[in-house]
């Protein structure tokens, strides 16, 4: 029998005994495939190749190829979920009905600390992008900008995602154009080959599952999306297609270029391989599209944080004051403030590099829970297998990454479970 929770019977939104507003259902599927390919088509593909390169050289398309298996499977896992509770909070929800409150606090509190870092990671990639000298108070400038828009209300937020995702779809294609078809094309050597191991291709792929992670955004809207039961399954995979095809075509255009080893040293790999296929003077571009890329990935990531703190707002594992809901705007705004302050607090401190491995684990976490979710709606061997599949994925990839974010992620991880914990007993008694 389901498990339900506290704050939001059958996972349906929030308390109707509750007073005050609820969220506006304006998203249609369109609006949701934008917000999610804004979270996927973002900076991780201006970034993500080089590390992925180094762990797994010539084995980076089985790599990638390998995260978008696994990135298939969970997004069929949260596709049915949200069908079946459209409520804001995504895997949180699905695993506090499906699994018990404990999984569901842990699949939140692996996506807010998770997700958090990658908010810090986008926002300092814009920063390094648009003003290397003064990348963290560009950052902070970012994430105080994008939250102010969020705050707006989520149709603003959904045409703002929509200009910054045809801008870097025009950036990428404009990349792929220039390698493939300049004279340098084939130089790098074979796109595919002898790869670093078994080992190395786990650990890119865990690399590379960072850039697929976004249609995630999608599920946490379910309370602001029309029609949810429908909109939702159809704009998940459709986003993730879109992204993995766009991924596909930009990895074997810079590899066709630079070469395994040359992708692998590169800092900035899609200026790199522009420049090296003889169009120095597209090299601006690149640089303004990473940075319109990291802007919209952060303003899809504050957005979905936002909807899993009020999720776990309703529920009281988060203080009950961030439950609040605008009564004009109809965002929950107390949720976003609070989200924006955090990312901008980290922007300020963090290194980049560090978030991107701690971020990644713990949404692989996030996911083998909404995966052992979607497990138990039905008894049939056959609907069991992708989430099977998916579940015994976000493991192998979680713990193949390098071993600095595997003990950082861990810790986090342990230490929400250990709050839990103490919250229970102290409830107990």
């Amino acid at each position: 029998m389901t498990q339900l929770g506290s704050g939001s019977p059958g996972g349906r939104g929030p308390d109707p005994r509750e007073p005050g507003p609820g969220l506006r259902r304006t998203l249609g599927t369109g609006d949701a495939v934008v917000i999610g390919l804004g979270s996927m088509v973002g900076a991780g593909i201006f970034a993500a190749p080089g590390p992925a390169a180094r762990a797994a050289g010539t084995g980076l398309l089985p790599a990638l190829a390998l995260a978008a298996v696994v990135a298939y499977c969970n997004a069929t896992s949260s596709a049915r979920l949200a069908a079946l509770y459209p409520a804001s909070g995504g895997t949180y929800v699905y695993g506090r009905e499906r699994l018990g409150a404990f999984w569901g606090w842990l699949a939140g509190w692996a996506f807010v600390v998770g997700k958090t870092a990658s908010c810090a990671a986008m926002a300092l990639t814009a920063g390094a992008y648009l003003w290397p000298e003064r990348a963290h108070a560009v950052a902070v400038a970012a994430v105080v900008a994008l939250t102010a828009v969020n705050y707006g209300g989520v149709r603003k937020s959904a045409w703002a995602t929509r200009v910054i995702v045809a801008v870097v779809l025009a950036v990428l294609a404009a990349v792929v154009v220039v390698c493939l078809g300049s004279g340098s094309s084939g130089a790098g050597g074979p796109v595919v080959g002898a790869s670093a191991g078994a080992g190395g291709v786990l650990e890119a792929a865990g690399l590379l599952f960072f850039a697929f992670a976004g249609y995630a955004r999608i599920a946490t809207l379910g309370e602001e999306v029309r029609d949810p039961a429908r909109t939702i399954p159809r704009a998940i995979p459709l986003a993730l297609g879109i992204a993995l095809v766009v991924y596909a075509a930009v990895v074997v255009a810079v590899l066709s270029v630079l070469g395994a080893e040359g992708l692998g040293r590169a800092t900035a790999p899609l200026a790199d391989a522009v420049r090296a296929a003889g169009a120095p003077a597209l090299v601006p571009v690149v640089r303004a599209g990473a940075a319109a890329a990291a802007l919209g990935s952060l303003l899809a990531l504050v957005l979905g944080v936002s909807r899993t703190v009020l999720a776990m707002a309703r529920d009281r594992h988060l203080p009950g004051a961030l439950a609040a809901v605008h009564p004009r705007h109809r965002v929950p705004h107390r949720a976003e403030l609070a989200v924006g302050a955090v990312v901008a607090v980290l922007a300020a401190t963090a290194d980049v590099r560090e978030a991107v491995g701690f971020s990644s684990f713990g949404v692989l976490l996030y996911y083998a829970v909404a995966n052992a979710s979607a497990w138990t709606l039905s008894p049939a061997v056959r609907t069991r297998l992708l989430p099977a599949a998916g579940l015994v994925g976000c493991v192998a990839l979680a713990f193949s990454l390098p071993w600095t974010s595997v003990a950082a992620g861990a810790g986090v991880i342990g230490a929400g479970a250990a709050v839990y914990a103490l919250r229970r007993r102290a409830a107990a008694r």
